[in-house]
């Protein structure tokens, strides 16, 4: 019996051959891996973050805490806590929208509007004493790396969303989010793809954290931010590439 042979032309061989290395290289990023656990107990809530100075002229946003304080009238003197539509609700005046203005803009406000109708040339004096925002660094194969401002409670699907989400070549399976807990650096993994089918809960998000999206192209960083950081214990056999 004769087997007939036939050989593919030099320019379609080497075309399946990397057709089949790149669907292999995809197989085998887009999936778990690496020592850093997975969802593990006792990753919460980190050490006490790290009170940001507040800049001069910083906007206010939702949840912030505000002083006001009317000269010489201490009834309308205070702590107001913006809520989450932006707004604080003054004596007299009832609901006015802080949220986007700074102080010296919303102490402004407030005497133009007490001294419609309430008071003669009233002083109003607006500090900015407790700003909600924290920051999180967001690296790897996301659409925008960098550090991005967090207000109030987030999540990781929200973090990353802001970073303009995950690129075409990131392993959604592999993020590593970094934290400072009980005085040491500590790392937990998350996969954004069981988290988007609604397999695993979205871990909520701190001030200070970091998070790493694995990918093919950003991977030689990906590797460098990783072994930058000391993680005690964790990173020796984490990326087995």
């Amino acid at each position: 019996m004769t087997v007939a042979s036939y050989k593919l032309p030099a320019r379609a061989g080497r075309a399946a051959v990397a057709l089949v290395f790149g669907l292999s290289i995809a197989a085998c990023a887009n999936k778990r891996g690496g020592s850093i656990p997975y969802e593990p107990a006792g990753f919460g809530r980190p050490d006490i973050e790290a009170v940001p100075i507040i800049p001069v002229g910083q906007k206010i946003g939702p949840l912030d805490t505000i002083d006001v304080r009317v000269f010489q009238v201490a009834e309308l003197s205070g702590e107001h806590k913006v809520d989450l539509n932006g707004y604080i609700n003054m004596p007299l005046i009832g609901k006015i929208l802080a949220q986007g203005k700074s102080s010296e803009e919303l102490g402004q406000h407030l005497a133009d509007r007490l001294g419609q109708k309430y008071l003669r040339s009233p002083n109003v004096n607006v500090m900015l004493k407790d700003a909600v925002t924290r920051t999180v660094t967001i690296d790897g194969a996301v659409g925008l790396p960098g550090v991005y401002p967090i207000q109030g409670a987030t999540t990781l699907i929200k973090a990353v969303a802001t970073a303009r989400g995950t690129t075409a070549d990131s392993n959604p399976r592999r993020v590593v989010v970094f934290r400072n807990l009980q005085g040491k650096r500590t790392a937990a993994q998350f996969d954004l793809q069981s988290i988007r089918r609604g397999e695993a809960s979205d871990p909520e998000i701190f001030g200070n954290d970091i998070i790493v999206v694995d990918g093919n192209t950003s991977r030689s960083a990906y590797r460098e931010l990783l072994s930058a950081l000391p993680v005690v214990g964790l990173l020796n056999t984490f990326i087995p590439f």
